[in-house]
């Protein structure tokens, strides 16, 4: 199986995984959606904790790679934050999906052990990321009133995860939008 199949399968997975939840996909239809026999899927992830955690350990590069990103393309840690929020609001697809790691959350009883530790290492990253851009804010004045970056950044990622879930309920994006507005009108 090449690259490009197993890239191919990551996002029919991912896909299927962030509009129907971890246990809202199979391998027969990540099989139909990419076109090989089940058992092609199998040879390169032999269980489907296997997989998810390949699109764990994706998810978590991909984001990291765009926090870098908008760390170089942004100074002010407003800017940063705003950048962020903007990535969670797009992850939503118009109110129709959510971004992997809530989505795999809402499923936590059925996740592999190995997966709930990549959710854990990612929320580490993101959240050490988010308290890096309150600090930035404190220090350039670019956000209003930061007491505890560390506290405000605990608070900040349950706060975009939750406006993602309440827009995706209700396909109704602007609801994220009302949901972060205790953040943005900070900025």
């Amino acid at each position: 199986m090449s690259n490009d199949t197993k890239t191919a399968l990551l996002d029919s997975a991912e896909h299927a995984a962030r509009t129907r939840g971890f246990d809202g996909f199979s391998y027969a239809d990540l099989s139909a959606d990419v076109g090989i026999r089940k058992a092609s899927i199998h040879h390169h992830f032999p269980t489907k904790a296997a997989l998810s955690v390949a699109l764990m350990e994706r998810y978590y590069n991909d984001l990291e790679m765009a926090c870098a990103e908008i760390d170089t393309k942004y100074e002010q840690g407003a800017a940063r934050l705003t950048a962020l929020i903007d990535r969670y609001r797009m992850a939503m697809n118009g109110g129709k999906s959510l971004c992997l790691c809530v989505s795999f959350s809402t499923s936590r009883e059925s996740l592999p052990r190995e997966v709930v530790t990549q959710i854990s290492r990612f929320r580490i990253m993101i959240i050490g990321w988010i308290e890096r851009a309150f600090i930035a804010g404190q220090q350039d004045g670019s956000i209003k009133a930061v007491g505890a970056p560390a506290v405000e950044a605990s608070a900040a990622l349950p706060l975009l995860e939750g406006a993602q879930l309440a827009a995706r309920v209700e396909e109704k994006p602007e609801l994220f939008d009302s949901a972060v507005r205790i953040l943005t009108l900070r900025l």
